[in-house]
């Protein structure tokens, strides 16, 4: 099988701590989503509450793992996951506190828990991006398990470890089997799919040629495009609700065992306030949630997506599962 070096389920996370300033005590973040992402949002959220921030950034699911570890003693007020799935397995976990109604009002009851106990901060859906001077768009499968077929050999990118990545396989699990869903892993590892650390890594990867094809979520190719609109990489949405153009969302929750959970939920508000949801609209290319903010111009409207129905509140409980099955699959060998 191709492969290129991933990050393994386990990997360590990286630390990064911002000073403590004024009277108010450090806001402990444990974030799924990159720096390069969240990051100026949580240092304007700092600097305009008078809140020191310490953050510690890594994989979502390997972080609520961690919180999971950590216990009652655990450190972490707030977990911004990439995904629902981790935050759904630490919600089982009991680890979650009730969030405010007038906090998840704020959302369309699909992006929020069923218990109230997180809440969707921007919305993903997932797609093929592929190179197209490399892929005429006869060869554009009409369901994600046609990339298991012979025609595809060495053709497909994936990211095995990415939150996105593993919420899709929950998802497909769900809708349609785990027997389905370990045979289209197995059939993906003898077809030499390639493996990557990220979306990002996949995207530049077939925008330079390197790859035909990928599984992202969307709005990684907006970015690069955003940057260069020459390049050749193009968004492709599974038809017909097929399970491959999943919509999934980025999510904000506090910690049971916070301390400070009044200045963790004015941390929740601030990251739906109209502010912050134009800022993941104008750069990240990410569906904002909050009702009467709207996406960025070059997207579809979000109730337009040709996604399929699924209450991804269901995907916390197969994270386990899951990162078994991709495992057994060989995909991370």
């Amino acid at each position: 099988m191709v492969r290129i070096p991933t990050l393994l389920l386990a990997a360590a996370v990286a630390v990064a701590g911002s000073a403590c300033t004024g009277g108010r005590e450090a806001l402990t973040i444990y974030s799924g989503r990159d720096e390069a992402l969240v990051g100026p949002l949580l240092e304007r959220f700092s600097e305009e509450r008078g809140v020191p921030i310490d953050v510690r950034y890594g994989d979502s699911a390997d972080l609520a793992l961690l919180i999971a570890e950590e216990g009652d003693d655990g450190p972490a007020d707030v977990f911004l996951s990439q995904s629902p799935g981790p935050v759904g397995y630490l919600d089982e976990q009991g680890r979650l506190a009730d969030l405010p109604a007038s906090l998840l009002g704020k959302v369309e009851p699909r992006f929020e828990a069923d218990d109230g106990r997180w809440v969707g901060l921007t919305a993903r859906q997932r797609v093929l991006v592929y190179n197209e001077r490399l892929v005429d768009d006869a060869e554009l499968p009409d369901s994600v398990f046609d990339l298991a077929d012979e025609r595809y050999r060495g053709k497909v990118a994936l990211a095995p470890t990415n939150g996105s990545f593993q919420d899709f396989v929950s998802a497909m699990s769900l809708v349609e089997g785990e027997d389905a869903t370990r045979s289209w892993l197995e059939g993906m590892e003898r077809n030499e799919a390639v493996t990557y650390a990220d979306n990002n890594s996949i995207v530049d990867a077939v925008a330079r040629g390197e790859i035909p094809m990928g599984l992202v979520n969307h709005y990684y190719n907006y970015r690069f495009l955003e940057q260069d609109p020459l390049l050749p990489s193009r968004n492709y949405v599974f038809p017909d609700g097929d399970i491959g153009s999943l919509l999934i969302a980025s999510t904000v929750s506090v910690l049971e065992t916070s301390d400070q959970p009044d200045i963790a939920e004015e941390f929740v508000e601030f990251m739906l306030s109209t502010e912050a949801q134009e800022y993941f609209a104008g750069e990240t290319f990410e569906y904002p949630l909050v009702r009467g903010v709207s996406p960025s111009a070059e997207l579809p409207p979000l109730d337009a997506l040709n996604a399929p129905e699924f209450d991804i509140s269901r995907l916390g409980g197969a994270l386990e599962r899951t990162t078994r099955l991709i495992a057994e699959s060989g995909l991370l060998d």
